[in-house]
């Protein structure tokens, strides 16, 4: 699951950590996807068995980490070690810097990644201050300069990744090469249109995340 609800991607209501996991896999998660009536009867897969599909279809996983750094370790860990294919098809990433250093350090052979928005601290995806009180946005802005700067000249060679992944309208030609000569990856996320894939393939030759292979989708931040 992406969300710390389930309304967006299922058929069902509430807080994801207030349901068990036999109430979750009652769900439709192909409920309100523009594809859904090619995939009825979809269910909510286990992690392994979201792992397990993917390898079948030959896709790359990108890990998206969202917290509990050490639980997620371990979960992860036990996937590598039961699934050694991973190591050439899979990445860990997350917004938290803990999260990939634990992984790193339990596991070396394991590609990970940061994941980045600048000014996450402080903003919505969309650009709009997450919070209403003055003092607290300031605050929250000062420190999204500090975790910006910490990112970009330290904890990215502490945490050992070999990619950024960095929201889109943050990326450019000089940052990709910048990053390129340290060896380092830029994946763009999310891109969503013909004209953005267009761009990212022949004028930044970076990678990129999209919603879907065939056709422009609504953008997301």
């Amino acid at each position: 699951m992406h969300d710390d609800t389930v309304e967006r991607t299922t058929d069902g209501a509430g807080s994801l950590r207030d349901l068990t996991f036999e109430e979750i896999r009652k769900l439709n998660p192909s409920a309100k996807h523009r594809l859904r009536s090619q995939f009825q009867g979809e269910k909510v897969p286990t992690l392994r068995e979201a792992v397990v599909e993917s390898m079948h279809h030959n896709l790359t996983i990108y890990f998206d980490v969202k917290g509990h750094a050490n639980q997620a370790v371990d979960a992860l860990k036990q996937l590598y070690q039961e699934f050694p294919q991973l190591y050439n098809s899979s990445i860990v990433c997350s917004f938290m810097p803990d999260v990939v250093y634990k992984m790193r350090q339990a596991d070396r052979n394991v590609v990970t990644a940061l994941t980045h928005r600048p000014w996450q601290l402080s903003h919505l995806g969309d650009g709009t201050p997450r919070f209403s009180s003055s003092w607290k946005h300031f605050l929250y802005m000062v420190m999204d300069v500090i975790l910006d700067w910490s990112l970009h000249s330290f904890l990215w060679r502490l945490c050992g990744v070999s990619a950024f992944l960095i929201q889109k309208n943050f990326v450019s030609q000089d940052y990709v090469s910048h990053w390129s000569s340290r060896g380092i990856r830029v994946v763009a996320w999310t891109v969503n249109t013909f004209a953005e894939k267009s761009y990212y393939e022949s004028v930044l030759d970076c990678p990129y995340i999209t919603d879907s292979l065939v056709e422009d989708c609504d953008p997301h931040y």
